[in-house]
């Protein structure tokens, strides 16, 4: 499968907000390979698609496939200004990820502070385009263990049914301490 194919049959949005170092901007570095389509106005975020959004109170689940057809939109911030983002608010279908381990070097071994990569690999295992996935991270040399580390939580979610059986094993897995739910 070329780059191109892979942007073309999901069609994956990033929306930059360059809050970040550019030079470790995984984002940035997905539209520069052509796998994501750099989006730079709130307003070009497709309605009816899928936006990741950490704040969101509905948990992304297979039921949430069908919706891909519009676009998966991740928001691409600093997780010292989350709060401030995403009070604004976005277009489309608002979904969190369930509970997951981030990988990248700056928040290695942290619950869901993903970067923008892990977030739509997370969020393509989870709607079963499992090999998608694989092809994302495999662009980072930290990318492959994200679904190494990742990897028994991410298959349960990938075939759970609901949204409260989403939840269920997010709390099998991580627990909720009060540390975890200020994040939701």
């Amino acid at each position: 499968m070329s780059q191109a194919s892979l942007t073309q049959k999901l069609r994956l949005y990033a929306y930059l907000m360059r809050q970040d170092d550019r030079r470790k901007c995984a984002a940035a570095k997905l539209c520069r390979l052509g796998l994501v389509q750099p989006i730079f106005q709130k307003r070009a975020i497709p309605r009816r698609g899928i936006t990741l959004n950490p704040k969101a109170s509905n948990v992304f689940s297979p039921e949430d496939k069908p919706r891909l057809s519009y676009g998966l939109v991740v928001i691409d911030c600093s997780w010292k200004r989350i709060d401030e983002t995403f009070a604004r608010g976005f277009g489309g279908l608002n979904r969190r990820l369930p509970l997951l381990l981030a990988a990248n070097p700056i928040n290695y071994g942290k619950i869901s502070m993903l970067s923008s990569a892990e977030a739509l690999a997370a969020t393509l295992y989870i709607a079963d385009h499992v090999n998608e996935s694989r092809r994302l991270m495999s662009f980072f040399k930290w990318g492959p263990n994200f679904l190494v580390l990742n990897e028994n939580p991410l298959e349960d979610y990938r075939i759970a049914k609901s949204p409260e059986e989403i939840t269920k094993i997010e709390r099998e897995y991580f627990g909720m301490s009060e540390k975890f739910q200020t994040l939701f």
